[in-house]
């Protein structure tokens, strides 16, 4: 790790320490700590302020739920309003940006999976004068569109991760499965993952439907049906990961599964094996640093990274740590 990235990832956490601190020596009430699992015991006595989140994710995508807990922790301790939206469509997610800029909110915190179609509307968001801080997706060109901040992981330094790790393992056909067309970030997953096998195996992308479950799985079994040498599935997120399971069984393949992201009914599958491990992006930290930064902006002229992205990932989540990360995935927050 580059001695600027070991420093962001000091100065995150820091801020993380802090928080702790003053949840040990802070009062809260029950709906505060409710709110983001018991994480958020105390709260601030600043000015209150309202900020929005707005990002892509898709009807029924659980992921976001992590982030969610990270954001309500953060928006109890910090005493703000957050006005939630989203939407998979990238043109319907820049209205939403618009909607927040019209509204005069005194922050956002936004995902970008398509920068054509986002960053104007990002932009101005700045122009306007609201401060902005960018996660989850938009790694490559959140200073570009204005950014202050953004938090993390880079999509391509996971996925090469994973690549290596199953080149490893042994891997020689994987197939790696992309829930949406379009988002950089998901290509970027898998384009890491094929520079990461190298010469040691194949990687072939499959797009399919991560809103249909049963589109999905008529897709994976068929081309697990199709191509008996695929040995490894790889997916991008949780819900499709569960669905490759079902894909396997369904093609009778003796692929293994493996996959970006976690929710706790992937977490079970890591423990009973049925899926051999996750990278794990943190998003819970996500959530919450993006509007704890917006946060510390307004109210102490705080920007953390120094310029440079605020990594929360990527990490592995497997048999040799699934014990202790299955504590806090039963309270919602990995």
């Amino acid at each position: 790790m580059s001695r600027s990235r070991s420093r962001v990832l000091a100065t995150a956490l820091i801020a993380f320490v802090a928080l702790i601190l003053a949840a040990c020596s802070s009062t809260g009430g029950k709906a505060a700590q409710e709110a983001g699992s018991g994480l958020a015991a105390g709260k601030a006595s600043t000015p209150h302020y309202t900020f929005a989140m707005i990002t892509h994710a898709a009807p029924g995508d659980t992921f976001w739920d992590i982030i969610r807990k990270g954001e309500a922790a953060a928006a109890a301790k910090d005493n703000v309003t957050v006005n939630y939206s989203n939407n998979d469509d990238p043109t319907k997610q820049a209205t939403l940006i618009q909607d927040a800029i019209n509204s005069k909110v005194d922050g956002i915190a936004v995902t970008d999976p398509d920068p054509q179609a986002i960053c104007p509307s990002i932009k101005k968001a700045v122009a306007a004068g609201i401060p902005v801080v960018m996660f989850n997706a938009g790694v490559s060109n959140w200073q570009q569109c204005g950014g202050m901040s953004y938090f993390g992981q880079d999509e391509t330094i996971a996925g090469i991760a994973a690549g290596k790790r199953l080149a490893s393992e042994g891997a020689k056909k994987v197939l790696c499965v992309l829930q949406a067309q379009g988002q950089v970030q998901l290509e970027a997953r898998c384009n890491g993952v094929k520079q990461g096998l190298g010469s040691a195996g194949t990687m072939e992308k499959l797009y399919v439907d991560g809103t249909n479950n049963s589109a999905m799985l008529s897709s994976m079994s068929a081309k697990l049906s199709q191509d008996k040498s695929i040995d490894h599935v790889i997916t991008l997120g949780a819900p499709v990961a569960l669905v490759a399971l079902q894909a396997v069984t369904q093609a009778n393949s003796s692929a293994k599964v493996v996959t970006f992201d976690t929710n706790p009914a992937l977490v079970q599958k890591i423990k009973s094996g049925q899926v051999v491990w996750a990278v794990d992006q943190q998003p819970f930290l996500q959530g919450y640093e993006a509007i704890d930064a917006l946060w510390l902006f307004k109210v102490n002229g705080n920007i953390l990274g120094g310029g440079q992205t605020v990594l929360t990932g990527p990490s592995f989540i497997d048999s040799s740590n699934i014990s202790k990360v299955a504590v806090y995935a039963a309270r919602g927050t990995r």
